[in-house]
């Protein structure tokens, strides 16, 4: 791991140590920035972001964090004693730092295998109704005449096809949280 302080980040931060301190950073496990600024930890968040091309990952707890939440790109805000603004800044919330683990590990893995899912459910159901109305216009000699009553276009979305991601979305656990917190490796896929 790798330890650094404020100071020595002002001057690592520089244009002419950044790529030194990228490269050292990349064979690190870990690297701990302790006392900086609210300005050096969103510059260090940007670097990460633009030099690495990696997607950050900013956690804070209070309002000094605000800047770095708000440039990472998923942002959690921890609430504790030093207030409610990183919170009010950040895409999720935790009580304490113990939850980040089960934040990614579990909740990221569930999400992100529900969302791909329901853009698959959205992409199958436009294909299939553009597809009908295509093969339509065959049958009815391209006259422009309507295949369905307006009510049931009007409907469609929002009755027909929007209950099944909704259940989808809300019961769907492909993997129990059990076997996501024993199996960090599951996190990679």
């Amino acid at each position: 791991g790798l330890v650094i302080d404020g100071r020595t980040l002002e001057h690592v931060l520089h244009d002419s140590l950044q790529n030194i301190f990228l490269e050292l950073t990349q064979k690190c496990r870990a690297v701990v920035c302790c006392q900086a600024t609210p300005l050096q930890k969103s510059v260090l968040v940007k670097l990460v972001r633009s030099k690495l091309k990696a997607m950050t990952l900013a956690v804070g707890d209070g309002a000094n964090d605000v800047s770095m939440i708000q440039v990472a790109d998923i942002g959690v805000g921890i609430s504790g004693q030093e207030g409610m603004q990183a919170v009010m800044a950040s895409d999720f919330a935790i009580s304490q730092f113990r939850h980040l683990r089960k934040l990614l590990l579990v909740h990221g893995h569930w999400c992100y295998t529900r969302l791909t899912n329901m853009v698959l459910y959205y992409f199958y159901k436009n294909v299939t109704y553009v597809n009908l109305l295509f093969w339509y216009q065959f049958f009815c000699g391209f006259s422009g005449t309507s295949m369905t009553d307006y009510w049931i276009l009007i409907l469609f979305n929002l009755l027909f096809t929007s209950v099944p991601p909704i259940i989808y979305g809300v019961l769907d656990k492909d993997v129990s949280a059990e076997i996501l917190m024993k199996l960090p490796q599951l996190y990679t896929m």
